[in-house]
């Protein structure tokens, strides 16, 4: 097949599958081995389909395809850098699971950028005293121990989004320390010409309604601060009118059945006196057996010699 025959194959199957799923997972592929591609296919036979290409061959089939479809337009920005693409109509966190899930250990290499931090441990490291040089100069503390090199303290390496310098990479070789995982990473999501971040997947049902009673605490706070009636204050204003109300029925001789109590108890100062009494009286019976239990718990304890004597 010439070269022509490829890119014209490549663009149908691109249109092919765009029509065919609704998803797609775009992917970063920095650092993974054709073994772990090949893994995450088998993973994903029959739920997702792959593809990869030169990016300058998606967006020319992506332009093509965007006056039919303008939605493909969305999908533009992100096809840059070592992307591939996984096309699906499965659930989408599943999928995901399945694509960032094959992770393998890899070396640190010189030139490298760190996507984590690299710490050593404290500790033997089995290397002879000759090399003691090799750690000061990347400023590790050590020590002779049974004839071999002991590091003192753990030793933050290297940062993370920093490049991994030939001696740090060295080092970690000689301690056999594979400080990275490398495997597919999802950039972004295309479904039904939206993208969004991977990162809207993990909102789970009680980040939404947090967010939600937020939102309409918010609404009834500023409705209350500046006197705008809003759905979501009017409980409150009705709670606040209906003190106001009740107050100046205290306050007057005009009487509602809701403040009838509180008249008759104002009225009546010996029966406000008698009813606290009251209460102060049942309570005083629980709190009574509260302090009792931890005092005989005491008792038992102290009493207690497990069958022996004080000097036996």
């Amino acid at each position: 097949m010439s070269k022509g025959d490829k890119k014209v194959a490549y663009f149908a199957k691109l249109e092919t599958l765009l029509s065919t799923y609704s998803t797609i997972f775009i992917v970063n592929v920095d650092n993974v081995s054709s073994q772990q591609m090949h893994d995450v296919r088998r993973s994903l036979r029959g739920e997702a389909e792959i593809l990869m290409g030169k990016n300058t061959m998606v967006r020319r089939a992506l332009r093509g395809l965007i006056p039919n479809n303008p939605n493909y337009e969305a999908l533009m920005p992100f096809v840059r850098g070592n992307v591939g693409f996984v096309f699906t109509n499965g659930d989408m966190k599943e999928v995901r699971e399945k694509i960032v899930s094959n992770r393998v250990a890899a070396p640190a290499r010189p030139g490298a950028i760190a996507p984590v931090d690299v710490h050593v441990p404290a500790g033997n490291t089995g290397m002879e005293p000759g090399q003691t040089s090799f750690f000061q100069a990347l400023g590790i503390p050590t020590k002779i121990a049974r004839g071999t090199i002991e590091i003192t303290n753990d030793v933050h390496l290297v940062k993370v989004g920093e490049k991994v310098g030939a001696s740090e990479a060295t080092l970690l070789n000689k301690l056999n320390i594979s400080p990275f995982t490398y495997g597919l990473g999802v950039v972004q999501i295309y479904d039904d010409g939206t993208t969004f971040s991977p990162a809207v997947l993990d909102i789970t049902e009680d980040d939404l309604v947090d967010r939600l009673m937020e939102g309409i605490t918010t609404i009834a706070s500023i409705s209350l601060a500046i006197d705008y009636l809003a759905l979501p204050a009017v409980p409150h204003i009705t709670i606040n009118v209906f003190k106001d109300i009740l107050a100046l029925s205290v306050a007057t001789d005009y009487t509602i059945s809701a403040a009838e109590s509180i008249k008759e108890l104002l009225d009546n100062p010996e029966a406000m006196a008698a009813a606290a009494a009251a209460a102060s009286a049942a309570a005083a019976p629980a709190a009574a057996e509260k302090e009792a239990a931890p005092a005989e718990e005491e008792e038992e304890e102290s009493d207690e010699d497990m069958g022996f004597g004080l000097f036996d």
